[in-house]
């Protein structure tokens, strides 16, 4: 899949409905979410078989982490854990994640 299509795909599928909070501080086509927007991205990646392959949080506009799937590797749903232990951190953080999209026809 092209990165064009790829991206495209997201934006009418994952993102649909949700407010990217990217303002200019990153790529165009980087998305970043506040936490309950994120929620439904993680609910959305699991029912269109979507993975993801890290998270990368920022505050304020300025890089503060990230986590990749390598890191976990006995771990199917790694991300929920991760996501979990950042909100319990109460920063007011904002995520982005890189997906893995299943082949399409």
């Amino acid at each position: 899949m092209t990165f064009t299509k790829k991206h495209k795909y997201l934006v009418e599928n994952l993102y649909k409905g949700l407010v990217n909070l990217n303002n200019g501080f990153d790529s165009p086509y980087i998305y970043y979410f506040n936490e309950s927007d994120f929620e439904i991205i993680l609910n959305r990646i699991e029912k269109y078989g979507i993975t993801i392959s890290g998270i990368e949080p920022w505050k304020d506009g300025e890089y503060y982490d990230v986590r990749v799937m390598e890191e976990y590797p006995d771990e199917k749903f790694w991300y929920r854990r991760v996501f979990e232990n950042y909100k319990a951190l109460k920063e007011n953080l904002q995520y982005s994640a890189s997906y893995i999209l299943p082949e399409q026809d």
